[in-house]
């Protein structure tokens, strides 16, 4: 489906995982609308070179379970919480996209019927294969579980060739670049290397599932326009986490 001219694309299918912070834009709190429409069109974007799209995308922008059970809040709480929170960004995001002319699902691992389809693999499988975009909300459905842990499980689940985490940078750094000048970029970093320096690419968790089902990690800056279609072709500045 590619026209002449357009970056070849290596992947079929891939996960594209951004946290909630993405969506707030420059405010401190929640979404912003032109944030999640310039999104929703780099998502279109890679969508209309034929590519298969899964999207995961966090919560703390609304509501983060961690810092909800360190003011005292009973820990499963203050995740389900998070988990709700998910869903209210996959819907913002599920109506940028279809504003937009991309069709879209939004699959929750928590059932609520009217606003969602529940999770259900060989329905969202179709749905790939259907050219729509997916994207799973309310994380694994478990406590104790970060949207990380769950974009891998999907990614796994739905045979994703490469998990994308669209950061405020572009790639895995040794130390904090914002804060430190000489901070070093990798190219390529193992998962071993991830989990033993504490990178801070994605939770331990995470890492160690796709590291046992051989998923790459591609690390880029989703504030750089046209990043993610950039990135998808081999191109543009990112980092490459692998065995």
């Amino acid at each position: 489906m590619s026209h002449p001219g357009e970056p070849k694309v290596t992947y079929n299918r891939v996960m594209l995982k951004i946290s909630g912070e993405a969506l707030m834009g420059d405010q401190g709190y929640g979404l912003h609308p032109p944030t999640v429409q310039r999104i929703a069109e780099e998502v279109k974007s890679v969508r209309d070179l034929g590519v298969e799209i899964c999207m995961v995308i966090g919560g703390g922008n609304i509501f983060r379970g961690l810092a909800g059970s360190a003011q005292g809040m009973e820990r499963t709480t203050a995740d389900y919480m998070g988990m709700l929170a998910t869903v209210m960004n996959a819907l913002a995001m599920q109506s940028a996209l279809e504003s937009i002319g991309v069709f879209t699902r939004v699959i929750s691992a928590i059932p609520m019927d009217q606003v969602c389809e529940p999770y259900i693999r060989r329905r969202a499988v179709r749905h790939l294969e259907k050219k729509r975009v997916c994207i799973f909300a309310a994380g694994t459905g478990n406590p104790y579980f970060t949207t990380d842990t769950a974009a891998t499980l999907r990614a796994n689940e739905m045979a994703c060739q490469a998990i994308f985490k669209g950061t405020k940078v572009d790639g895995v750094y040794d130390k904090d670049p914002k804060k430190h000048a000489d901070a070093k970029r990798y190219d390529t970093v193992t998962y071993d290397e991830v989990l033993q320096k504490h990178l801070g690419v994605m939770d331990a968790s995470a890492i160690a599932l796709a590291r046992d089902n051989d998923l790459p990690i591609i690390v880029f800056s989703l504030d750089e326009p046209g990043g993610f279609k950039t990135i998808l072709a081999g191109q543009g500045t990112y980092t490459r986490v692998h065995g």
